[in-house]
């Protein structure tokens, strides 16, 4: 609907017309099952007395609008999901009384009732354009206002908001009335509303500024997995960190943390009211790069306290500046002030990875994303926003120097709190602390699109030293940017066995080439490492000896961090089909075992099972598979007992399984006839060995039903939905699409089927949903949602039987397609790109 998609010449029109005094807000979540009652008195100015705006409200029943005391009608004036306001006076009051829809999208307020005790959860998920599914807003960031939230709901509830929790007022009826009092000034996406019978746990933190109270949340039958003394400690090292390094006060009064069902992200920043998915509660073992990750996001939200919250974005042109630093920040705490000091060797094996992923895509984008209207920021919010932008900030550090980063963030703060920014004035609070220029470094760097790959170039003597060395730049033809790195290079020997670090230095890498002299003269290493401690964003090369030592001696490299750009490289290589996916494999199979950083152990099986299944020769393929399942099975089985090599190693497997002997092994952990000391074969991993049986045809829905019933939760209703759609059947996989694509399946289910549908193996009942894709892609936004229809597109292209006939109905599709929405046309380019990359590796892995 247009009305929804909010232009930014829209946004920059109605802020320079208007000032947002106050919202108070009434919201009775009594009224029934699929609607709530919503009442907003919205007080705001007027530049220009007489002339007009409008007020955005979603998905709505309007009973009743009042401007200044004049009556409008809500069949005129109230269309296309907005409310028009004419004739407006210097100060105006908007009072709008409405019924507004319960979601199952996470979009808006999301409603739950949990399967295992039909208790009711209910949260809101404002980001970017959802407040206004709830209350009538002026949705834009820079609207900033204070809210007041009455919440009417059964007495039994607990309701969290922004502000701190009020006592409830008894209304004799069951229900309860809470009023909170008035926020701090902020945007209206991050409000928040949380209501339901939750378990609530309070704490205090008490730090540099003064006491903030804490509160963390779960659903009730979650309550024997919240690890509440973990999260309270996380939580106070956060803050201490945060509000050392910033040097200003935590700004919103209280801290919750509220753990929630069905969630369409990972979390959300909302001020004082946090939000995240209760998937962070696991009930079953986890590996450590799980709670590493979970750690990441704990500290990502609460840097947005600062960055985000307190200084608030102009528009959504800057989407990437919040989302970007808080990125970059929370592994600054986790190295500074966690227990996991390896943060950043994490963060290079997993999360950089999918910047590389994302900017080699024909859907890349410049970092500053060109932001036009609300469907643009959709379409854009992905990890160049993420993983890249962080990434850079890390090198922009390098480049200024962290001190000189602080006291110009420092300064920010203290000039911008509680209000809105642009980049260029950040951008002149560290050219101040720093004293460098840096906006032709933001032009090359935030406002180009791709990724540069580095590679050495060198002559030997006749002694094997180096006669000349230079480090060469590359770019696509189409993102042909040249940029200035910081680069480490690290020179590394064999010494009694291991892999030593002889020699590091950094020079500033700029062009196509850049001659390093001070190499000249200097031994061959038998590893070279470009980008040694990681300060650059670019792809990076291994010299044929550098190579050659790596595949079977990566473990003896001993700095993780090393190992991790290493591991980068030679996947890089893969990708580009520079280097052979039977040779990837090998790498694998020779070093994870030793590998040390969880991330690493977690990340580097599942990118390989990627490899076997989609980059191998197809003439190579079946031999790589089963190279493949029975290096896991040995990898598994001489596993420390109890580690977490064993737990992601026994996973591997499962997911590798092609073999009948594998089945019968899988059945066996299942059934208990197959043991491997210290592998629990808990509920989790029993979903995961139901769901490769019935991958492999070894269980039928009979059997999926009879798990279900040993676990019959809201996980287990979505595990038992992933492992039917799984099976290799023309009914599985009818009856799957069927209830992806209708949206009353719950977000959190669809995702599932959606990951688990379209498998490697299963060409003859997968082969027809190319064409199934592709005609649902015409509607499917309008039909589910942003959010949920993005997962379908993203993740939902059958891209295991992409093949040349392939790629030629898409080019045909997008050819023919110019009507359809921006965000299916992104996704459809994608799978594009992805399977034309498989087929240069396959070509590769056959020579």
């Amino acid at each position: 609907m247009p009305g929804t998609n909010l232009t930014r010449d829209e946004a920059a029109t109605r802020a320079a017309l208007l000032d947002v005094a106050s919202y108070a807000v009434e919201l009775d979540l009594t009224t029934g099952d699929a609607t709530f009652a919503s009442t907003t008195t919205l007080e705001f100015t007027c530049r220009e007395p007489g002339s007009a705006t409008f007020a955005d409200l979603v998905d709505a029943t309007v009973h009743e609008i009042t401007l200044n005391g004049r009556s409008l009608d809500p069949a005129t004036a109230y269309s296309d999901s907005r409310i028009q306001l004419d004739d407006l006076q210097a100060t105006n009051t908007l009072v709008v009384r409405a019924d507004c829809t319960y979601s199952n999208t996470g979009e808006g307020l999301h409603r739950f009732v949990d399967p295992a005790d039909d208790r009711v959860y209910l949260y809101s998920q404002f980001e970017v354009p959802d407040a206004r599914r709830v209350f009538t807003t002026f949705e834009q960031p820079d609207l900033k206002s204070v809210f007041t939230f009455t919440v009417t709901a059964p007495e039994s509830w607990k309701v969290v908001s922004n502000a701190p929790t009020p006592d409830p007022v008894t209304q004799g009826d069951g229900t309860a009335v809470w009023s909170f009092p008035a926020t701090e000034r902020m945007s209206t996406y991050i409000t928040a509303i949380v209501a339901g019978e939750y378990h609530e746990v309070l704490d205090m933190y008490e730090g540099k500024f003064g006491k903030i109270p804490l509160g963390h949340y779960c659903r009730q039958s979650l309550v024997e997995y919240m690890d509440t003394d973990v999260l309270v400690e996380l939580t106070k090292q956060s803050f201490e960190f945060f509000e050392e390094k910033f040097d200003f006060p935590y700004p919103f009064h209280k801290y919750d943390q509220l753990y929630v069902p069905e969630y369409n992200m990972g979390a959300m920043e909302n001020a004082g009211c946090v939000t995240l998915r209760d998937e962070y509660l696991p009930r079953s073992r986890q590996s450590r790069s799980f709670f590493e990750f979970r750690a990441s996001v704990i500290t990502h939200e609460m840097a947005h306290m600062w960055f985000g919250d307190l200084v608030t974005m102009k528009w959504w042109d800057d989407l990437w500046l919040n989302e970007s630093f808080a990125e970059w920040a929370c592994y600054w705490c986790e190295a500074e002030a966690t227990e996991y000091t390896d943060a950043w060797t994490g963060f290079a094996n997993a999360r950089k990875q999918t910047g590389y992923r994302a900017d080699q895509l024909p859907s890349t984008h410049p970092i500053a994303a060109d932001n036009v209207d609300l469907h643009a920021v959709e379409v854009n919010f992905d990890m160049i926003t993420y993983a890249k932008g962080a990434s850079v900030l890390k090198q922009l550090v390098a480049w200024v120097g962290l001190d000189a980063f602080v006291a110009g963030i420092r300064q920010y703060f203290k000039d911008h709190a509680f209000g809105n920014t642009e980049f260029s004035d950040l951008l002149a609070a560290l050219e101040k602390s720093s004293g460098r220029e840096l906006t032709s470094w933001a032009q090359e760097w935030l406002q180009t699109a791709g990724v540069n790959t580095l590679a050495p170039s060198f002559e030997l003597d006749a002694d094997g030293k180096y006669a000349s060395f230079s480090v060469t730049q590359t770019a696509h033809a189409d993102w042909p940017t040249l940029r200035r790195h910081r680069l480490g290079i690290g020179l590394y020997d064999d010494v009694n066995g291991a892999l030593v670090r002889r020699e590091y230095l950094e020079v500033d890498v700029e062009g196509a080439s850049t001659d390093v002299p001070a190499l000249v003269g200097t031994a061959q290493p038998a590893l070279l490492l470009l980008n040694d401690q990681d300060h650059a964003y670019a792809k990076i090369r291994l010299d044929e000896r550098s190579l050659a030592t790596v595949i079977d001696g990566l473990s003896r490299v001993e700095d993780s961090l090393a190992r991790a750009l290493v591991w980068g490289a030679a996947w890089d290589m893969t990708r580009d089909a520079e280097m052979a996916t039977s040779d990837w494999v090998r790498l694998v199979l020779a070093n994870i075992g030793s590998e040390t950083d969880a991330w690493g152990v977690t990340k580097i099986p599942s990118s390989t099972a990627l490899a076997v299944n989609r980059y191998s020769a197809p003439a190579n393929r079946a031999a790589l598979k089963a190279e493949w399942e029975q290096g896991l099975r040995g990898l598994l089985l001489d596993a420390e007992a109890g580690s977490d090599h064993q737990l992601t190693f026994a996973r591997s497997y499962a997911a590798a399984a092609r073999s009948d002997a594998a089945y019968d092994d899988l059945q066996g952990l299942l059934d208990g006839t197959f043991t491997v000391e210290g592998l629990a074969v808990d509920q989790d991993f029993r979903w995961e060995l139901i769901t490769a049986l019935a991958r492999g045809g070894r269980l039928d829905d009979a059997g999926i039903d009879a798990e279900l019933e040993r676990d019959n939760t809201i996980s287990g209703k979505e595990k038992a939905a992933a492992a039917r759609v799984a099976q290799p059947t023309t009914e599985a996989k009818a009856a799957g699409w069927s209830a992806i694509v209708d949206p009353a399946t719950p977000n959190e289910t669809s995702r599932e089927m959606v990951f688990s549908i379209f498998r490697s193996d299963q060409d003859e009942v997968v082969e027809p949903y190319v064409e199934k894709f592709l005609d649902s892609a015409h509607t499917i936004i309008d039909t589910l949602g942003f959010h949920k229809a993005s997962v379908v597109l993203e993740y939902g292209f059958p891209l295991a039987v992409g093949s040349p006939a392939v790629v030629a109905r898409l080019d045909e599709w997008l050819a023919a397609s110019t009507d359809a929405p921006t965000g299916a046309r992104r996704y459809v380019g994608e799978a594009r790109a992805d399977i034309t990359r498989a087929l240069a590796a396959q070509e590769r892995d056959a020579r």
